[in-house]
């Protein structure tokens, strides 16, 4: 073992020494305080103007690699109980501008997640088939289950976007005339408020993430795509064209998390311009709403215990 190596593996061992040392509860109240931050809740006076991009990791004196090891060693550790609860459901969100880090995010945060209990669906152009359909239809096909986290990458709220930024889209919706007027955007928000207010009284948990990146740390992600071949597949004329349309993104952007935002579906607004910062924070997110849910493992019955009692004194006679 090389000698840079032989000081990562020590490094690791101190990293997973700390990790013991903190208990569940020193846990959940890190993460809770940390999410809080960033998150909008109801606040109608939100700006986008004042939420920062970026932040200094050094600043709070944060191990990246020590604290996001142990969110998602929680993450996998209340997911397990979650699965075998089998009562409540979680739909996490992802919403950004190209390059923002959404795909990265959802890999790095769920890593340790049991695939059994995790599915992830990602929303591009509607087919003809779904614009036969309301536009809420698609993304209700791919709800999670009781007992799963489901995660969208994109979502129902493109339609308050990429459709509000680029109108025409509109026109091919199939949507009756007099219904496209001056209040359509603030029905839609109306409609979507409804829709997850449905979803939290049926007990599927909405958590909403806009990664907000610079335009700055865009145009250099956008370049570096360009220069590494192993990148080029991410990048099409298409990012760069709808980067001119920046400032009016921005704007929808501010409208739709003022208006959708709420205390039981919340969106968090996380800098983005550092990756590995902005994962810690989803992670902690997640870690305080999985905690607010109470979750537990099933209680099983007096009768059921003697049962397998009776399985094991059986195996241990054989």
């Amino acid at each position: 073992m090389s000698k840079n190596n032989k000081k990562k593996h020590k490094k690791r061992e101190e990293d997973d020494n700390d990790l013991k040392k903190l208990t569940k509860k020193e846990l959940l109240h890190r993460a809770k305080k940390f999410s809080e931050q960033y998150c909008v809740g109801d606040n109608k006076n939100f700006t986008l103007r004042d939420k920062p991009t970026s932040y200094s990791i050094e600043d709070d004196n944060i191990s990246v690699r020590k604290t996001l090891r142990m969110g998602v060693k929680a993450l996998a550790a209340m997911q397990d109980i979650l699965y075998a609860q089998d009562k409540w459901s979680v739909l996490i969100i992802f919403q950004a501008m190209d390059a923002a880090g959404k795909d990265g995010a959802i890999k790095h945060v769920m890593s340790g997640i049991n695939p059994q209990g995790c599915q992830v669906s990602s929303f591009k152009g509607p087919s003809s088939e779904e614009l036969d359909h309301d536009y809420l239809w698609r993304c209700q096909k791919h709800l999670p289950e009781r007992g799963r986290i489901g995660i969208f990458n994109r979502s129902y709220y493109e339609e308050v976007l990429v459709v509000r930024v680029h109108e025409q889209i509109l026109k091919g919706q199939k949507i009756p005339e007099k219904l496209i007027n001056a209040n359509i955007w603030e029905n839609r928000f109306e409609d979507i408020r409804n829709f997850e207010k449905y979803l939290n009284r049926n007990g599927t948990v909405v958590i909403k993430f806009f990664l907000n990146v610079s335009k700055e740390e865009q145009k250099r992600r956008f370049i570096e795509r360009v220069d590494n071949p192993d990148k080029n597949w991410k990048f099409s004329a298409a990012d760069a064209k709808e980067r001119g349309y920046w400032n009016d993104y921005m704007h929808a952007y501010e409208e739709l998390i003022k208006n959708t935002s709420t205390k039981k579906s919340p969106w968090y607004v996380i800098p983005a311009d550092d990756k590995s910062y902005a994962r810690i924070a989803i992670a902690s997110a997640i870690i305080h709403a999985l905690d607010e849910m109470d979750l537990e493992y099933p209680k099983v019955s007096v009768e059921k215990i003697a049962e397998l009692n009776e399985v094991k004194k059986a195996l241990l006679e054989e």
